[in-house]
């Protein structure tokens, strides 16, 4: 039988987790700096002014007012505009008039209290929420960068040979119970260690106390017999991890594909996405966005939106790093 690795699946979920992160952000940062822009331009488009009733009781059905007002320039304009049913206007009543002062000619529009675009520090909460956005991005995605840099420091130091159990870490803690890690425990000439690394394929297949080559002190790259290299994730411990229960593999993964004997060359096409285990990651990031947005703000679309966008990508861009057993 012939069975085939995903030899670049750690590569894969390091390019999955920076894309989502980069995506994530990029979208969240074009909404709500979008939105600064325009309160911002519209606030700047928009003045206002009391204008005076002169004339009442105009138009077909007698609802329209005639309202003289006078613009920044000093010109002044007579315009006529609906009569709200909720104001009794009378002659020489003051009228507010909104108009956009860039015009040469600017027509008038009547304009609640409540619709005036205030300078109440609205943009600058918006920029202030890319910003932080911009530090969280920045550390998720130097999270990558700083476990390339010590896979490659610890896989050019010279190997030694040591044995390798293959065993998966379930934490106690309530926080994290539940999630799986992969854990190699290594048989040294100093004693045991234990490397918590990113699961791969070929661990599956790896036997007790299989001969491997370690590289590195602080930090263990393991390479396997045929040559795999294994991404550590934290550092080479020389005792066994606190708050985590250590047990062998229980599950064969397999499917059909490995009753037959499959042509070289041949392309299988997975039957279930490797990056489905983190959906429910993003749903819950989601869900967790909305309450926070409407919990912390008033409900409108534009933090809800946000905080939803948010959570998601805060949650999923978490799960890659997370390297759980699929």
């Amino acid at each position: 039988m012939n069975r085939m690795h995903d030899n670049r699946r750690p590569l894969r979920v390091a390019l999955f987790g920076l894309t989502v992160t980069l995506v994530g952000y990029a979208l969240f940062a074009a909404w709500l700096g979008g939105h600064a822009y325009a309160h911002a331009r519209e606030r700047e488009r928009t003045a206002t002014t009391f204008g005076e009733v002169v004339e009442r009781g105009l138009g077909a059905d007698g609802d329209d007012v005639l309202v003289s007002w006078e613009d920044r320039a000093g010109r002044t304009h007579l315009q006529r505009f609906p009569d709200r049913g909720d104001t009794a206007y009378t002659r020489q009543t003051l009228f507010l008039v909104a108009y956009d002062p860039t015009e040469d000619n600017p027509r008038g529009r009547p304009i609640d209290w409540r619709d005036i675009p205030k300078e109440d520090g609205y943009e600058d909460d918006l920029v202030r929420s890319v910003a932080f956005g911009g530090v969280v991005a920045a550390v998720l995605c130097g999270v990558w960068a700083h476990r390339g840099l010590r896979f490659l420091r610890a896989a050019r130091r010279p190997g030694r040979p040591a044995t390798a159990l293959v065993r998966v870490g379930e934490r106690g803690a309530p926080l994290g119970r539940g999630l799986s890690t992969t854990w190699l425990v290594l048989g040294e000439q100093q004693g045991p260690r234990w490397q918590r690394v990113m699961w791969h394929p070929a661990l599956d297949e790896l036997p007790d106390r299989a001969p491997v080559s370690v590289h590195g002190r602080r930090t263990a790259v393991v390479v396997l017999p045929d040559g795999t290299q294994l991404v550590p994730l934290g550092r080479l411990r020389r005792s066994e991890p606190r708050h985590t229960t250590l047990e062998a593999p229980s599950t064969v993964r397999g499917d059909l594909r490995d009753s037959f004997v499959i042509p070289a060359g041949t392309v299988i096409r997975p039957t279930r996405p490797w990056w489905r285990p983190a959906l429910p990651f993003t749903a819950t990031g989601a869900v967790l966005g909305l309450a926070l947005a409407y919990l912390n703000t008033d409900g409108t679309v534009v933090p809800v939106v946000a905080f939803t966008l948010a959570g998601a990508t805060l949650l999923t861009a978490v799960w890659a790093p997370l390297a759980l057993q699929p």
